[in-house]
């Protein structure tokens, strides 16, 4: 049973760790790293995937520990240096397992009052740990997680996980499967675990071992369920466990960061509010008259967040290319830096990449939905751009610095 939980897990942390680094990737590139603007949901399916993954490895892991708890606190805790590297990556491997676990929870709720370091950075730096815990995990356990997957699963009505005469596996402790049973024809393996064939004896509670993995699996599905709407649209009314439904906000979208919180209110709606746009050479500052009198354009994008919600709306503005082109640069050649009116905050800036900066679905909005961005989404420009982080989608904007490339 442990085997089988410790395979599921494996593989939802796994895919947790790829798509998590490739999130960070894309929103801190280095320079042989490149990222597409189309298709423009591969993000969003990608942070979803990261975070429902991540919301049911909870059920996993703690089904996880609780099959081998008795092994963790096994004495003496190192036997000889080998073991006791083996006991050291499997406490890293716990502890930061439930760092990336609880850490992630907290994260998607935004409640950040228990975590006084910047989630982000720690969450990336601690999915490394747990790789490299687990890689060392698995090669040493490798034997014994083959041969307790060979074993079949126990078919007939009643049986029980490690009765009747059936095998227990290495990886299982006594405790957690056999209560009352007399263990006959015994042996220790590695000191640690004990194998040996049960004659008579029943289970805690009464439930089989294809029981248990039925019921974490189970488990694992209605979380899936219940949360995976804040991205999937068709399973929104479904979202009972986290806090965001893709259609609410101001303007059906939601909210993260809001004027006040940022400060920007007043520059915002101020009269002497103008976009710079700047590139070597020129510069020209554009009130809001100006940025409508320009061609405008309507685009259908998601704003996807690295909380795991998504949802999409109807933009309309000014093609970045235009702008880029209306200070005399070519927008097929130059990348661009947008700047918010925020005066501090991680991410008050963003550098939009070639591929993005000449893709015609990018824009710097000033409508959503037909109407005028609301204050808390943007007013009066925001930028959106297809298959981007929402934190790169920069809000409130004051400067467009263009780069062309050689």
């Amino acid at each position: 049973m442990s085997s089988w939980l410790g395979l599921a897990l494996g593989v939802a942390f796994g895919v947790c760790f790829v798509t998590g680094l490739l999130s960070h990737l894309v929103q801190h590139p280095p320079g042989w790293f490149g990222w597409p603007s189309r298709p423009v949901g591969l993000y969003r399916f990608t942070q979803g995937l990261h975070v429902a993954t991540g919301l049911a490895s909870v059920p996993l892991l703690g089904a996880k520990l609780w099959s081998v708890y008795p092994r963790l606190f096994q004495w003496p805790p190192a036997r000889s240096v080998v073991h006791a590297a083996e006991r050291v990556s499997v406490a890293v491997l716990v502890a930061a397992a439930l760092f990336q676990v609880v850490g992630g929870v907290l994260n998607v709720g935004r409640w950040y009052a228990p975590m006084p370091f910047f989630f982000t950075a720690a969450h990336y730096w601690v999915g490394w740990l747990v790789i490299g815990a687990l890689l060392v995990h698995i090669g040493v356990q490798l034997p014994v997680v083959r041969a307790a997957l060979a074993r079949p699963v126990p078919q007939r009505p009643g049986d029980r996980a490690g009765t009747e005469g059936e095998p227990m596996g290495e990886d299982e402790p006594v405790s957690a499967d056999v209560a009352g049973g007399d263990v006959v024809r015994g042996d220790v393996v590695r000191g640690d675990v004990v194998r040996g064939d049960v004659v008579r004896g029943d289970v805690v509670g009464g439930l089989s071992r294809r029981g248990i993995l039925g019921g974490v699996a189970v488990a694992a599905g209605l979380v899936t369920v219940t949360s995976v709407g804040q991205t999937a649209g068709p399973l929104s009314p479904l979202v009972v466990l986290v806090p965001r439904r893709p259609d609410d906000g101001p303007q059906g979208l939601p909210v993260n960061r809001t004027a006040d919180r940022a400060g920007v209110r007043d520059l915002a709606l101020g009269p002497a509010y103008r976009l710079t746009v700047a590139a070597p050479g020129r510069e020209i500052g554009l009130g809001l008259d100006a940025l409508h009198a320009l061609v405008q354009h309507t685009v259908e994008l998601p704003i996807s967040c690295v909380e795991g919600w998504s949802a999409t709306g109807l933009w309309s503005g000014v093609r970045l290319r235009d702008l880029v082109a209306l200070v005399g640069t070519d927008p097929d050649r130059a990348a661009v830096e947008v700047e918010s009116l925020e005066a501090a905050g991680r991410y008050r800036t963003s550098v939009v990449a070639p591929e993005h900066t000449r893709d015609p679905l990018t824009l710097i909005a000033l409508r959503l939905g037909g109407e005028p961005l609301h204050l808390d989404h943007g007013y009066p420009a925001r930028l959106i751009a297809p298959n981007r982080p929402g934190v790169m989608q920069t809000k409130w904007l004051g400067r467009i610095t263009v780069r062309e490339l050689r």
